[in-house]
């Protein structure tokens, strides 16, 4: 190695893992002309490498030395396309010239650079022809630059045969005459980089066995297959080699590092941190790792808490990284005063703050729930990225801004940035929230005309559909979109589609084809089925559906234990919601609002207020659905005092505004206890907040169930006023039974012919039963069942013997007259 002490090697930039390895495996080509040669050195080494470009196009007749030398240069310096150039040049520059192990194990890397495939591939067989004894470091560039070039690009060559981009490699690593330990990594990150974990534990264990010792890169690189196979004693195993291969290993930044993720995502954070605290010298990079493992572990006050000791510990020199960590762990505790204190400490750290960590603040006020703030961080930003305008557009989209989300991604089109995958997820999103189905369309367009693809688009695309009604289209996307790459996601959202339709037959038959095409259903499978069981009524197909749950494992999950409750309540069983809801181990906010409206609907208010309660001081904070369910469940139960005054904590106590849903408890609460000019006060009192028709019809059913007609005439005309014609035929059956129950045929003459004349009609109800496996489905005057007549039959009978029996039925407001006008 004469070359070596003659002429220090080129500064390589720092790449982890195999980049590193094959990196250090190029030593400096060996010196023929020193002066010459060392001036290329020294000026590749100054980063100067289009002054030694020149320099070398002086000398007439320049060595194999010299090529090489320069082309490592325009490497070293982030120039591999002008280093591939180089070689090209050098090829055809004179049949005399020749290749060496340092010109080919260079060119290699260049390609590896590039991710270019083809010329790799080339220069491979420029090497095959040429060299007759390659090198060990030839064979470790060659087996990087496929590694490289194999997981990051997709071409059309290898997209129709998988298993040859797999082989390549294990081919190219078999017929290398010795291997070292660069070889041995590069075989193992190669399996880590293509997912198959195992193979690379397996290929890890070789190494070790053959009496190669291993690097910290090997320890780096087969971290990852560990966390891939979810093996903890593994992980104790590998890092127990690493303990014993000494301080060396122990001290290393990148091993603790990757040792910290590794347990991490192991799910032992508590080892993470032993490791972390065993390293004596840590460095940025450790740090970074550490808060990051407690962010993406939902452990965001464990992560702040590193922070602080971070910024204690002498020599520190935190970096972007650290404070965009802190600042998500900061957006996970949603503590504004927390988040102003850390947006204080970045001015005082930068300065001028950066686009990344400008886009960390906006979402950090963002999940604080301080949307102004996150635009007025935004809009004094001096430069934006696209990041920063997904970012800003997410955070309109999660607070329930979703028009102003729309706008500001056409104002991100008018600036010329494109819209990437994740401003198309957001507007998806948006579109959904909104249920603007015209719009959906332009964004599906968009998405034809540009060819982009990106991930869940199919799941994105028909659960757009299929909330904003248009469930044919959702089909479409399903069938003509999907139909060779289906994914369980895309199968989901189609399943979710239909149960959100109502098409419950619809559910049940892709649930069929999906378990056709030999996909095992999960967890979010399950919660879409369940919904549909409530719409057919089908106690029975439930009781599957949850047995199914509970042998895949999956009824423990926060989304199936909240269906099957709601699934029993609404089927009546409620002492099964019950036990459901009592043995879930995973629960939040919205399995206990399912739950408090189950026991609501089934008159048991006392229960569901006596658990609402109990949600804070588990730590569990109710959302204003949660306030709509225990307000209605107070209202079935005739507990007023207690509703109104869980009403006045809303915002006292939980800082929730209430809505008009709200609002609407409250007057059906009042009206169905007969204080209904108590009612009408409360409305009054709302002001423009008032003016919807919910309310005042609320308002009206109570005073036609207690009778106060004066309060009614008021109500009646205020709901004029507001258009109720507008509205469907409800209010005005309501209005129609309200005068006959007064004996004022007259009015109800005159709002039945205003139905008529506007082509209202009264929703027919419907029912159903579930008898011997067949769903028996009615409505009033119904023809079509196959057994009518016999149906028909029995009912005569029965209102004979009803007769017989001295049975006089209560008819209720002279619904008998009305039904007789009607007909």
């Amino acid at each position: 190695m004469v070359a070596s002490s003659a002429l220090p090697p080129l500064p390589l930039p720092p790449h982890i893992a195999v980049a590193a390895d094959a990196a250090a495996s190029i030593p400096p080509p060996s010196l023929k002309t020193p002066t010459v040669r060392s001036r290329l050195s020294k000026l590749c080494q100054d980063g100067q490498p289009h002054l030694a470009h020149q320099l070398f196009d002086t000398i007439p007749r320049p060595s194999t030395a010299l090529w090489n030398t320069l082309i490592i240069g325009f490497i070293c310096n982030q120039m591999p396309h002008q280093a591939l150039l180089l070689y090209s040049r050098m090829k055809s520059s004179s049949p005399s010239i020749r290749f060496d192990s340092y010109t080919y194990s260079s060119t290699f890397k260049a390609c590896a650079e590039t991710r270019s495939l083809k010329l790799g591939k080339a220069v491979h067989c420029h090497f095959i022809r040429c060299e007759k004894n390659p090198s060990r470091i030839v064979y470790n560039s060659l087996l990087n630059m496929y590694a490289t070039c194999l997981s990051a690009a997709e071409s059309d060559s290898f997209d129709d045969f998988p298993e040859s981009r797999y082989d390549t490699v294990w081919t190219v690593f078999k017929k290398m005459p010795k291997r070292n330990v660069v070889a041995w990594n590069t075989l193992v990150a190669w399996y880590v980089r293509t997912e198959r974990y195992a193979e690379a534990i397996r290929q890890f264990r070789m190494m070790i066995k053959t009496g190669i010792k291993p690097s910290p890169v090997s320890f780096v690189n087969v971290f990852p297959a560990v966390s891939g196979v979810e093996r903890i004693k593994l992980a104790n195993v590998l890092y127990g080699l690493v303990l014993k291969l000494g301080h060396g290993f122990v001290g290393d930044s990148y091993i603790v590092s990757s040792a910290i993720i590794m347990y991490a995502e192991l799910g032992f954070l508590d080892i993470a941190r032993k490791i972390f605290e065993l390293c004596l010298e840590k460095n940025t990079e450790v740090w970074n790792t550490m808060i990051a493992a407690y962010v993406q572990k939902s452990c965001p006050v464990d992560g702040v808490k590193v922070f602080l000791e971070a910024l204690m510990f002498a020599g520190t020199d935190l970096d972007d990284v650290t404070l965009v960590s802190v600042l998500t762990a900061v957006s996970q505790m949603q503590e504004l005063d927390l988040a102003l204190q850390f947006h204080a400490c970045a001015i005082k750290k930068c300065g001028e703050l950066p686009v990344n960590i400008l886009n960390a603040i906006i979402a950090m006020y963002s999940r604080c729930g301080y949307i102004e703030t996150s635009f007025k961080v935004f809009d004094k930003m001096l430069e934006r990225d696209t990041v920063s305008w997904n970012t800003m557009i997410s955070a309109f989209t999660q607070n329930g801004l979703d028009n102003e989300g729309l706008i500001l991604a056409y104002e991100m089109q008018k600036q010329g940035l494109e819209a990437d995958p994740a401003t198309l997820t957001a507007l998806l999103s948006a579109v959904t929230n909104l249920k603007n189905g015209e719009v959906g369309k332009q964004i599906h367009a968009y998405l034809l005309r540009h060819g982009l693809q990106f991930e869940g688009m199919g799941s994105y695309l028909i659960d757009m559909y299929a909330k904003c009604g248009s469930i044919l289209r959702a089909r479409d996307v399903f069938h003509n979109n999907y139909l060779n790459d289906r994914d369980l996601a895309t199968w989901n959202a189609m399943i979710s589609g239909y149960a959100q339709n109502g098409l419950a037959k619809e559910v049940f038959a892709t649930l069929r084809q999906l378990l056709d095409e030999g996909l095992t259903p999960n967890c979010i499978t399950v919660a879409s089925i369940l919904p549909a069981c409530n719409l057919i009524g089908s106690l029975g197909f439930g009781k599957q559906v949850h047995g199914f749950s509970i042998r895949q494992l999956l009824h423990q999950n926060v989304f199936v234990g909240t269906a099957l409750v709601d699934m029993y309540s609404k089927l009546g069983i409620i002492k099964d919601a019950e036990n459901v809801f009592g043995v879930t181990t995973e629960k939040n906010s919205v399995t206990y609002t399912t739950m408090i409206q189950g026991f609501g609907q089934h008159g048991m208010g006392e229960k569901s207020l006596s658990l609402f309660l109990s949600m804070r001081h588990l730590g569990i904070e109710p959302d204003a659905i949660t306030f709509v369910a225990v307000l209605s469940a107070c209202s079935h139960s005739g507990l007023v005092d207690e509703g109104l005054k869980i009403f006045m904590s809303m915002e006292s106590d939980y800082n929730i505004k209430p809505s008009m849903e709200h609002y609407c408890c409250i007057v059906d609460m009042l009206g169905r206890v007969g204080r209904v000019a108590e009612a009408l006060e409360f409305v009054n009192e709302l002001g423009e907040d008032a003016n919807n028709l919910a309310i005042w019809g609320s308002l009206l059913g109570a005073c036609r169930t207690h009778r106060q007609f004066e309060l009614a005439e008021i109500v009646r005309k205020k709901l004029d006023r507001m258009g109720m014609e507008k509205n469907i035929s409800g209010y005005k059956v309501l209005l129609s039974n309200m005068y006959a129950g007064e004996g004022d045929w007259d009015s109800v003459d005159k709002v039945r012919k205003d139905m008529r004349e506007k082509g209202l009609l009264k929703d027919v109800g419907q029912s159903w039963i579930d008898f011997k496996g067949t769903l028996n489905y009615f409505e009033s005057k119904d023809q079509k069942h196959h057994q009518c007549n016999e149906i028909y039959n029995t009912l005569d009978g029965l209102a004979m013997v009803m007769r017989d029996a001295d049975y006089m039925p209560y008819l209720d407001s002279n619904m008998h007259d009305i039904h007789q006008i009607d007909e």
